[in-house]
């Protein structure tokens, strides 16, 4: 029987995260474009059909339309799918990493870092489709910092600080010296998420977003879809490399110097 309830609350806590990151899909969509956030109820941008309370079951109601509008029959854009799924592996990620707090469903810490994952995807996706990073989010970012700072002085305000200038100063001089190296929301991201995440974490989201930022346009030069004086969006990798080092960013770094 406990493992059943037990079940049942990891459950619950996967589609909380799932309905979260399924707003979120809202933002994304409406927010390059001007829309209001809240008001207006989601609908299907083919055919203009609100959608009823079981279309928006996160994941489920996907998985049983086929990916496919029930009006009017228009693809309903997969990385929705992929974001909802990505919002409860997300939230249980937090849980299980840190804690649940003695609201038994997730702790502060938890609950600041989930958010600080909401707002990357957000940042990432965002930036993929129109390459602009809007100053609002740095902005929600330093306001998580400051939270995770009370709730983690273990993190000094040192390493925060260090954190912040490593890797976005040099950003910052490289764009100066090479126009268009690096885009101001760029530097901005790593500064306020140095700030969040400290100096070993930043460095190592730096290595990843470079490597699989690299690769993408090794992949996209080869194939023919880029040219060598083309610009891409490097957000979503950054955020990618965010996001793996609030869970393994100082283990990477303590396995790297290591070897050193």
């Amino acid at each position: 029987m406990l493992v059943v309830l037990e079940g049942i609350l990891w459950t619950i806590r996967f589609f909380f995260g799932a309905c979260i990151f399924s707003f979120l899909t809202v933002v994304i969509d409406r927010l390059p474009r001007g829309e209001n956030l809240v008001r207006g109820r989601s609908h299907c941008t083919g055919c203009g059909r609100e959608l009823t309370a079981w279309e928006l079951i996160p994941c489920v109601s996907f998985l049983c339309l086929g990916g496919k509008c029930r009006g009017c029959g228009e693809r309903i854009p997969l990385r929705c799918f992929w974001t909802e799924l990505t919002g409860g592996a997300a939230f249980i990620g937090c849980v299980t990493r840190y804690g649940c707090g003695r609201s038994g469903v997730i702790s502060p810490r938890g609950a600041v870092i989930f958010a600080y994952l909401g707002i990357l995807l957000v940042v990432a996706l965002i930036d993929w489709d129109t390459q602009m990073i809007y100053d609002r989010f740095h902005i929600m970012i330093l306001i998580l910092a400051v939270f995770d700072f009370l709730l983690y002085p273990e993190r000094g305000i040192v390493t925060r600080l260090i954190g912040a200038l490593i890797i976005s100063v040099p950003m910052l001089i490289l764009a100066l010296v090479i126009p268009g190296a690096f885009g101001g929301g760029d530097i901005k991201l790593m500064a306020a998420s140095g700030l969040l995440l400290g100096t070993a974490s930043t460095v190592c989201a730096m290595f990843i977003g470079i490597v699989t930022g690299g690769g993408y346009a090794a992949v996209m030069l080869a194939g023919k879809k880029l040219e060598k004086k083309d610009q891409f969006a490097f957000g979503p990798f950054l955020a990618l490399g965010l996001a793996a080092a609030v869970f393994w960013g100082n283990q990477i770094a303590a396995w790297y110097l290591h070897f050193l």
